[in-house]
């Protein structure tokens, strides 16, 4: 499959021709990776737009951490903390997602600018959510979710995590266009970190074909978690800070691309907006054509046959080669 052309594209988003790069604004003083730093309004803003000038293609803002074990945070506050941020990044242009489980965040946010509603919980933790954004026509993002990250659904159970969650997502997105959202206005996401341990979250990346199945563009959101945590532990044991994961991000985001994610969303830009443009290139590279070397290596079969033909008029008893006088021989490899 052309992986490129496998990727699909958002009605109501712009069309790239490429993995997306989706930057992460965390507008809140507890997330995992950033908690505090971009928390005023103005620093978010800038923070926003300092993506975009890195190589963002959108900005996906979120005003409620959902790290393990997080309290929620009071829907005035999420309001408060989101909806000025999105103006103010809608204003200067960029393309904005929202990272909310409300529908009245959505809804504001939406009349504020934003062009897509990222909900982690794919419409479950707010009813009104699914309504919310058919009503607007905006894309929705419905990504895997087994319940808050409290208690028993930290850690998730499964026999076979790729198929679980296919035929989880899969019902989901069936929920979500009979609520009224337009096929081609949906995205999936496998929800790695939630619910799932770090074997489920790798065994999932080499399995993304599954994913780019179902048929909706596949957003990859492997950021900085803890899994990469896992696979960068030193020979203690111990996982590097969330901020030293940013190289490993970026591999993850190569990978992502070129097994045909529609987007990738990060912290840091810079590093996965170079990886998905050289993912691209190697696309490029892979349908242009017959690679360089392959006329000589079709020489060197055509004189692999005529050495054996001449071995056959040697056999004969000739003893001349196809070409020995000078008439049509092969000249071989140059």
């Amino acid at each position: 499959m052309n992986n490129h052309s496998g990727r699909g594209r958002v009605a109501g988003l712009p069309a790239w021709d490429r993995c997306a790069v989706m930057g992460v604004v965390n507008v809140t003083p507890d997330s995992f990776s950033d908690g505090g730093r971009w928390f005023d309004t103005t620093i978010a803003v800038k923070r926003g737009l300092d993506l975009v000038s890195e190589g963002a293609d959108l900005v996906d803002v979120g005003g409620e951490s959902t790290r393990p074990g997080a309290t929620r945070v009071d829907e005035a506050e999420e309001l408060r903390r989101v909806v000025p941020v999105v103006r103010g990044l809608a204003s200067e242009g960029v393309v904005v997602s929202v990272d909310t489980m409300r529908a009245s965040v959505a809804e504001q946010s939406l009349a504020a600018g934003a062009s897509l509603v990222n909900d982690v919980s794919g419409g479950l933790a707010d009813p009104a959510m699914i309504p919310a954004v058919a009503a607007a026509g905006a894309p929705f993002v419905v990504m895997h979710w087994r319940g808050f990250l409290q208690g028993d659904s930290v850690k998730g159970a499964y026999e076979d995590v790729v198929a679980e969650v296919v035929d989880e997502l899969q019902a989901r997105v069936e929920a979500v266009l009979a609520g009224g959202i337009a096929p081609d206005r949906i995205v999936v996401d496998p929800g790695l970190g939630f619910s799932k341990e770090a074997e489920h979250d790798l065994t999932l990346l080499a399995h993304l074909d599954r994913l780019c199945a179902l048929g909706h563009p596949l957003l990859v959101a492997a950021s900085r978690k803890r899994f990469l945590g896992r696979v960068l532990a030193g020979p203690n044991g111990a996982p590097p800070p969330a901020r030293e994961r940013d190289a490993a991000t970026a591999a993850v985001s190569a990978l992502a691309a070129h097994s045909g994610a529609w987007a990738v969303r990060v912290h840091e830009v810079h590093a996965t907006a170079d990886a998905v443009r050289v993912a691209r290139a190697v696309e490029e590279a892979r349908t242009a054509g017959p690679a360089p070397g392959a006329r000589g290596e079709r020489g060197a079969r055509d004189a692999e046959h005529t050495l054996g033909d001449a071995h056959e008029h040697q056999a004969r008893g000739d003893g001349r080669a196809p070409g020995a006088d000078g008439t049509h021989g092969a000249e071989g490899p140059r």
